[in-house]
């Protein structure tokens, strides 16, 4: 089976050349204690028989400084394609975004709007100012990822995706939903944003250790969340290395939890997915 990782972070050990940004000026922890070069993703790659990867930008080390994703793409074309991040409320986003896409250039960009070193959930994300930036990106076919918990910040989303229909956004990490407190209410709200065609789900360790830890209730979640979005919108990402599991360890995981799913929706989540939302994966 062949299987891409549509969500890991690289940083280089060259700050001259790279030099650290992180948003809000606090680097994450994962950052700085253990960092994994492009080279050493791929040998992790290697290693554990995944054919590609999504390098996401590492906001929390780089900011807004896409360059060193970007050089890592060209460097390793077969491998790699880039997320990169961008800020949606400047008055030049759209075009900014224009030209940061194509050929050489991001496949996707990512908005971070919570995450380890943001606690509080932003809703600037569905801000008016940044409709410039939603409308390029469904004229352009641009994925959109989304770091976002659902819950606090759902009604936006929704207001969103109904605004531009035509854009794709994929929901990193499922926007976080309490499967520990109970996977059938969890995978209940999650399937419901399933009628919105543009919304993708990005399966991560952040759900799988929530669905391993509930057991034969883990299908709870899955089943409707799956029969909603349909394998074909769902995509495991690895998170590595923000995840504390090495990477082999990160994919045993995600093909022990879905281990009950038919072969043909297990390659749509591993590769299938990701080769149609990133063209320069050769889907």
């Amino acid at each position: 089976m062949h299987i891409v990782d549509a969500h890991c972070h690289i940083i280089s050990e060259d700050e001259t050349a790279y030099p650290r940004a992180p948003l809000g000026g606090k680097q994450s922890t994962w950052a700085a204690t253990r960092p994994v070069t492009a080279e050493g993703m791929i040998s992790r790659m290697d290693d554990t028989g995944i054919d590609q990867a999504v390098l996401v930008q590492a906001t929390t080390n780089y900011g807004y400084d896409n360059s060193y994703v970007l050089d890592s793409c060209r460097r390793w074309p077969e491998r790699f394609v880039a997320v990169g991040t961008v800020d949606p409320l400047r008055p030049d986003a759209a075009a900014s975004l224009k030209s940061a896409v194509g050929e050489g250039g991001l496949s996707g960009v990512r908005l971070f709007t919570s995450g380890s070193t943001v606690p509080t959930q932003g809703e600037w994300f569905a801000a008016p100012e940044t409709y410039p930036f939603w409308e390029q990106a469904g004229e352009l076919g641009v994925p959109v990822c989304l770091q976002m918990r659902l819950g606090p910040a759902t009604k936006q989303l929704v207001e969103l995706l109904e605004r531009f229909p035509g854009v794709t956004v994929l929901l990193d990490h499922i926007g976080y939903p309490d499967i520990a407190a109970s996977p059938a209410q969890a995978g209940a709200e999650v399937a419901e944003l399933g009628v919105h065609p543009g919304l993708h789900l990005k399966l991560t360790h952040r759900n799988l250790e929530r669905l391993q830890d509930a057991g034969e209730r883990a299908g709870d979640f899955l089943a409707p969340v799956v029969e909603a979005f349909g394998a074909e919108r769902i995509a495991w990402g690895s998170n590595c290395p923000a995840a504390e599991q090495s990477l082999p360890e990160l994919l045993v995981l995600a093909e022990g939890v879905l281990a009950g799913l038919s072969e043909q929706d297990r390659q749509q989540i591993f590769a299938g997915t990701s080769r149609r939302l990133y063209a320069g994966l050769g889907g």
